[in-house]
């Protein structure tokens, strides 16, 4: 299946991140559950995120959420 490119504003700049609809579809369901945006999940992801590269510390962690279900 094709991704999905996003644009979001992290830390005060202005990224896009690609992934596969299953994904966004994830963290979409997390944001609505917490009660917060998207772009705030993703915010906190990527404060958290240390070296990775984002697209893939943003699909470990929906796994991980999957997974804890």
């Amino acid at each position: 299946m094709p991704q999905q490119k996003r644009s979001l504003s992290l830390a005060g700049h202005r990224t896009s991140v690609s992934l596969e609809p299953e994904f966004w579809a994830v963290f979409e369901t997390a944001a609505r559950e917490e009660g917060r945006s998207l772009a705030g999940l993703i915010a906190e992801i990527d404060a958290a995120r240390g070296a990775d590269p984002l697209a893939s510390s943003l699909r470990v962690w929906a796994l991980k959420r999957v997974q804890a279900d």
